[in-house]
């Protein structure tokens, strides 16, 4: 490996979040052939206690050489091979916040081990065959999920549903290169080649790798979410949207027009997809030099925006303002809220709605008395849905690694058609037919080379 990852001697790592004086629980994770001799070293368990794997132990952790007491702890035992890492790994469950973690953590780093990179546990999971790199990948995945749909997901690559499918398909394109060699050493004591079958067989393997590949977009939107701007002319009700949607009051409400002068964000789930939402100062021209740089940054937002909700005032109309706000945004995918509908008569909300032509999604919403925030939901899973983008019941969804190796192995599949259809020699079929195999062989680990492994486990937080 390379020397980000020098995967030998005993490593050490803070396994937990590390805040002042919250947490309750801190730990410090051991791994490597010295783990238990390190534990036994700093660990004194009182009584007759029996230090045995999978045995949770009580204590208290001291200095070696001074015995100064440092903290009264757990020790958690796991031998290897029942372990994560497939290795001896120990566990020292401390007091939470940075003191006592901290100099636990020192006590190991004096006594024998280094402190690991990050995401060197879960590599020598890997390495020591515990893990397929999906799995690994499955389990960054897990840490950083920001919806339950997410964190389904994420459960399903790390129990490998969707190792599966893909070793079962690089095992079909193994056959058919182990009948095509054969024909290639043995071509006079077997039968012909039935290239039918072999192109069919191709095919179906070509239409499995196409359905996968599709999920990586559905896949994206579950890991980083949706990221949605909230824009209009100043005093339409954006931050009282904002407040109704999140049921909070994370936005300064007022009757002034040109209250929020920056940008306010919340995190909300809708439908199973995460959901960054910002509520962005009023759009409109301005002396004021603050309110300028506010209005500047609701543009910028509105551009790098997946969805925009340009939001108008329903009781002044749609006016020359929003038309010019409208023009900056309709190229993005955009849902018109007209809020504060409760100020109009039914009759007058239906003229208003007709009279508006140009968005295509329109709701309508009074966010001042918590009405139509389920409008709004609906139509912004029904924008995802239009995109071809739906994640709801999704069993796996691969990313953006994953997609470039089937991607790739679909071209060499391609490939192998195209070869077959010019009748070229037998050798030829079997350059791609490779080609396939190791790409595949690359989202699992089976072919993988140490800068992939650096790009992958370099992303992971240090003790994981």
């Amino acid at each position: 490996m390379s020397e980000v990852f020098a995967t030998t001697g005993t490593i050490a790592a803070i396994a937990t979040a590390v805040v002042p004086q919250q947490g309750s629980v801190g730990i410090v994770r051991v791994s490597g052939s010295q783990a238990m001799a390190l534990a036994q070293t700093l660990f004194h368990a009182p009584g007759r206690q029996v230090w045995k794997s999978h045995q949770i132990l009580y204590g208290y952790i001291r200095h070696p050489q001074t015995q100064q007491l440092v903290d009264e702890a757990l020790l958690l035992i796991m031998k290897a091979p029942r372990s994560y890492t497939r290795e001896d790994v120990v566990e020292f469950h401390c007091h939470g916040g940075i003191m006592a973690v901290q100099q636990v953590l020192q006590l190991c780093l004096e006594n024998g081990a280094r402190l690991a990179q990050p995401g060197e546990f879960t590599l020598r999971a890997f390495l020591n065959g515990r893990l397929d790199l999906t799995q690994a990948e499955g389990i960054a995945d897990l840490v950083g999920a920001r919806s339950p749909q997410a964190a389904q997901t994420a459960l399903a690559g790390l129990q490998g549903k969707l190792a599966h499918p893909i070793r079962q398909l690089r095992a079909n394109c193994l056959d058919i290169l182990a009948e095509i060699e054969a024909r290639i050493d043995f071509e006079e004591d077997l039968p012909p080649l039935d290239d039918k079958a072999i192109i069919s067989e191709i095919e179906k393997i070509a239409a499995e790798i196409t359905r996968l590949i599709e999920t990586k977009d559905k896949g994206e939107l579950l890991r980083t979410g949706l990221k949605v701007a909230i824009v209009g002319r100043p005093n339409v009700g954006k931050s009282s949207l904002l407040n109704a949607w999140s049921q909070s009051d994370r936005a300064i409400v007022t009757d002034l027009p040109g209250t929020t002068r920056d940008v306010v964000e919340s995190q909300l789930v809708v439908g199973g997809i995460p959901i960054q939402v910002l509520d962005t100062a009023g759009i409109r021209e301005t002396t004021d030099q603050v309110e300028k740089i506010g209005v500047e940054r609701s543009r910028r937002a509105a551009n790098a925006a997946d969805l925009v909700l340009l939001t108008i005032d329903a009781s002044a109309g749609w006016t020359e303002g929003d038309q010019e706000i409208y023009k900056q945004v309709q190229h993005r995918p955009l849902i018109l809220v007209i809020n504060k509908i409760d100020l109009l008569e039914e009759d007058e909300s239906k003229y208003l709605q007709s009279k508006i032509q140009n968005p295509k999604s329109k709701i309508v919403t009074a966010a001042a008395q918590n009405q139509g925030i389920d409008g709004l939901e609906k139509a912004i899973l029904e924008i995802i849905k239009s995109e071809k983008i739906q994640a709801a019941d999704m069993d796996l969804a691969i990313n953006q690694r994953q997609a470039a190796a089937l991607t790739q192995a679909k071209i060499s599949l391609e490939q192998v058609q195209a070869t077959i259809a010019q009748q070229l020699p037998l050798d030829f079929w079997t350059i791609d037919l490779r080609g396939a195999i190791q790409a595949l062989g690359e989202i699992t680990g089976e072919e993988v080379t140490e800068s992939v492994l650096d790009k992958i486990f370099s992303k992971f937080c240090i003790g994981k």
